[in-house]
């Protein structure tokens, strides 16, 4: 554990800082000699696909295919630490619950499944048989089988999510709240009735091509940090790349290549965004809609003096609808409204759309910085509308990139992950498995957690993930859980989740990514789907890290063959014993996938069919749709800024949630966040100097963090542990009572200074899930707001505590 302090980062992104957190890394996990070699088959056609983010794999004939953090997410999965049956008789889970989300993940892989004890309150091991049974029974005693639910994390593959769906609609529910639901759901909302589809539309290959590239709230420095290296030959070859992003963040600003020999020997980098535009958090939609008005009002000075058209009226006339609307709308809009509700001024947005038209190809990336806001399928439109507006959709080097987080996020909802299916998804379904499958559409993450709370939600099945930290309203999160009969867990380590249990509960050990898949028929490979629409094999390499563990294709059939096995045609067990099987049906239900086992064969695999890429539009018109919108002006921001515009003495801000750099979603590799200065600590709270002038407080006070909201029941997260608290710093495993009055409110942060816009917060989840409140979501996709959230801060008080003589006492 590094020494806790704040001190500004120096040097660039990647680099030797990266080197030197690679080396920790496998150490910490004592794996130097295995991490290094596992490694070498990281992206590699004959190895295995990095567990952590979903950007593509640039060069298959590069020994060195992974990044600093895609190493941090592989040695925690290769660590030699185990977390078996002896962990779990040493500590009772209310003794497990004082522990961090940190100090969990730290144990080990799991390696035999567990049972919830009552009356212990220990974990003890369970046969797999017993295992299934259990929750076969729970399912089967359900009066309507939309009381399960079902959740899927993006590290599942094609084939277990394939699998997965089917068991579970042939068990009679659509409950299929998902990863995707808390992130880039708002993506696809907007995309799919804009240009037919709701993945992004370009390639690796787009990114060499493009003149201009934007990039609106994603930070890959630590999200993405492979993407570095497209933004970094882009800049070498001349390219613009414009950010948008409330903080600064280093790898947006220079990055150091650590396969480049002559930077790192000089310690030199190269330098990545051309122009950096600090907007108010949440400001994107008012700066794309003023890049927007300035190409009109450039269109309409062109024709007024007879020059040449800056719009590709081509485009427009023959690929669109709704353009004139659009247009009219943007001229009657406000330069002044824009501006304030940008945080930019006119000449920056100004300054920025002349990057645009001087391009003649442009890709919008964007990442959760855009998707977790209340208007977040307005401001995604708005993208596309803007990229339209010059012809760049369908038109190589151009293009739409939401930047997916999980390795195959996107892949799951493919196979049929969600929880609003189609029509035509089903009627194969049907087909091809000769059962009607259920037309109702499911529960989202949040209707699910509503779900459990009105006592309607009675087993919840996790397939991976850590649904008890990323959620948001974090202790009626917990509360929902633990009304329940019983909850699941397909995991490979232990984490907050399985705390946090129903009355009965179980933790089933599965194999990573990493490890070889021994099924009856040989080794098997898996197929995962990145950012960009491409499908490829991983192959793992390592032997399991218990002889216990089972493969998530394996845990799904038989847990199918055990719940409806009687009443099912499907083959479940035989389809397992060669994954070639489970890709002939995922074949069988979606064209896209003709020749799947030779096409996936082929290194690198092959990339899906996207409609957009061809301007073929798949939307109810067969045309691409601009858009109309007006300026959000009554989000929860503007209402609690609304509502203490009158007190002078309470500053509202708006507070956004983040991740650390040693953080990957909810698993903590450590407790550096390098880039931003922060070392040995998590409760930080990012804000501007001159805001904490003005609260009367000083750099480095401790305070408390209160949402701004009004439906009544309030959260509240109380003080940490004296080393780093569990999430939200709650003491114990038990949520408050009914009825009981408490705040949504995170305790003790420390305040630092940072470059951040004024009236603007950022820290980190999950610590900070507790201020989200579950109402408020993306409207039309129902993602939690967690980049807009409405708080105040208080100088934290600590708990005066009073020594009493025990022989007086």
């Amino acid at each position: 554990m590094s020494e806790q302090k704040i001190e500004f980062y120096k040097g660039p992104a990647g680099g030797w800082g990266a080197l030197r957190s690679v080396t920790n890394a496998l150490l910490r996990q004592d794996i130097p000699v295995k991490g290094a070699k596992t490694l070498l088959s990281a992206n590699q056609p004959d190895g295995f696909d990095c567990p952590g983010c979903a950007w593509p794999d640039r060069n298959h004939a590069s020994t060195f295919e992974f990044c600093e953090n895609g190493v941090k997410a592989v040695a925690a999965e290769a660590t030699a630490r185990r977390a078996g049956p002896a962990l779990f008789a040493k500590h009772t889970v209310a003794e497990l619950a004082q522990q961090s989300d940190f100090w969990l993940e730290d144990q080990g892989r799991l390696t035999h499944p567990m049972a919830y004890d009552a009356a212990s309150d220990k974990y003890v091991p369970i046969d797999w048989d017993d295992a299934f049974a259990l929750i076969a029974r729970h399912l089967n005693a359900l009066p309507d089988p939309n009381q399960a639910i079902f959740y899927t994390s993006g590290r599942a593959s094609n084939e277990a999510a394939f699998l997965y769906q089917l068991f579970v609609r042939e068990y009679g529910t659509n409950n299929f709240p998902d990863c995707s639901n808390m992130c880039h759901e708002p993506s696809g909302s907007g995309m799919r009735p804009q240009i037919g589809v709701g993945k992004g539309t370009v390639t690796l290959e787009d990114f060499e091509k493009a003149d201009a590239i934007f990039i609106f709230g994603q930070n890959p420095g630590t999200n993405h940090p492979r993407m570095l290296g497209e933004l970094r030959a882009a800049s070498k070859r001349g390219a613009r790349i414009v950010s948008f992003n409330p903080l600064r963040e280093r790898g947006l600003e220079r990055f150091a290549d650590p396969q480049d020999k002559l930077e790192m020997a000089t310690l030199g980098s190269t330098p990545i965004s051309t122009h950096y535009f600090q907007l108010r958090v949440g400001g994107d939609f008012a700066a794309v809609k003023g890049m927007m008005k300035h190409v009109i009002e450039r269109e309409d000075a062109a024709v007024a003096r007879g020059e040449p058209s800056v719009l590709d009226h081509d485009f427009i006339a023959t690929h669109t609808l709704g353009f004139d609307a659009m247009a009219d709308d943007l001229r009657a809009e406000s330069w002044p409204l824009l501006v304030q509700e940008s945080g930019l001024s006119e000449a920056q947005i100004r300054a920025a759309a002349d990057v645009y038209l001087g391009a003649k190809r442009v890709i919008a990336c964007w990442g959760m910085g855009i998707t977790q806001h209340r208007h977040s399928v307005a401001t995604i439109q708005m993208i596309g509308n803007w990229l339209m507006l010059c012809g760049h959709m369908g038109r190589e080097g151009a293009g739409a990139c939401p930047v997916r987080g999980h390795s195959n996020v996107q892949g799951d909802r493919t196979m049929g992950i969600w929880e609003k299916p189609p029509a035509a998804l089903l009627d194969r379904l049907q087909q091809v498995f000769g059962f009607e499958p259920p037309r109702e559409n499911g529960v989202d993450t949040v209707e699910a957690i509503q779900l459990m709370l009105d006592g309607k939600g009675k087993v919840f099945f996790a397939l991976g993930g850590n649904f008890a930290a990323a959620t948001p309203d974090t202790y009626q999160t917990w509360k929902g859980l633990q009304q329940c009969d019983l909850t699941v867990h397909v995991t490979t380590k232990l984490n907050r989740s399985h705390i946090v249990h129903g009355r009965e509960a179980l933790i089933l050990p599965c194999l990573g990514r990493t490890e070889i898949d021994m099924q009856a028929n040989g080794p098997q490979g898996v197929t995962v789907e990145d950012s960009m629409s491409m499908v490829h094999l991983s192959m793992g390499i390592n032997p399991p890290a218990s002889e216990h563990l089972l493969s998530e294709p394996a845990i799904v059939a038989r847990l199918a063959a055990a719940t409806i096995g009687a009443r099912s045609k499907t083959p479940w067990l035989w389809l397992v014993e060669d994954y070639a099987r489970i890709r002939d049906k995922i074949e069988a239900v979606f064209d896209d996938f003709k020749d799947f086992n030779a096409r996936v064969a082929h290194p690198g695999g092959f990339r899906l069919r996207n409609t957009a890429s061809e301007r073929v539009w798949a939307t109810a018109s067969q045309k691409a749709v601009f858009f109309t919108h007006a300026v959000p002006l009554d989000t929860h921001a503007h209402r609690a800024r609304a509502r203490f515009a009158s007190q002078r003495d309470t500053l509202v801000f708006t507070l956004l949630t983040t991740r650390s750099h040693d953080q990957y979603n909810t698993t903590i590799y450590g407790m550096d966040d390098r880039y931003r200065g922060v070392f040995g600590q998590r409760r930080v709270v990012f804000i501007h100097a001159d805001d904490i002038r003005q609260l009367g407080m000083k750099d480095g006070d401790w305070v408390d963090i209160q949402t701004v909201w009004s439906d009544g029941p309030e959260r509240r997260a109380g003080p940490p542990q004296a080393s780093e608290a569990p999430l939200g710093g709650q003491r114990g495993h038990e949520v408050p009572s009914e009825g009981a009055v408490i705040q949504r409110r995170a305790d003790r942060f420390k305040l630092v200074a940072y470059d951040i816009p004024r009236g603007n917060l950022a820290a980190y989840y999950p610590e900070t899930n507790p201020l989200v409140p579950l109402s408020s979501v993306a409207e039309n996709a129902g993602t939690p707001t967690s980049k807009s959230i409405p708080v105040v801060l208080s100088l934290h008080v600590a708990p005066v505590v009073v020594e009493v003589d025990a022989v007086a006492a």
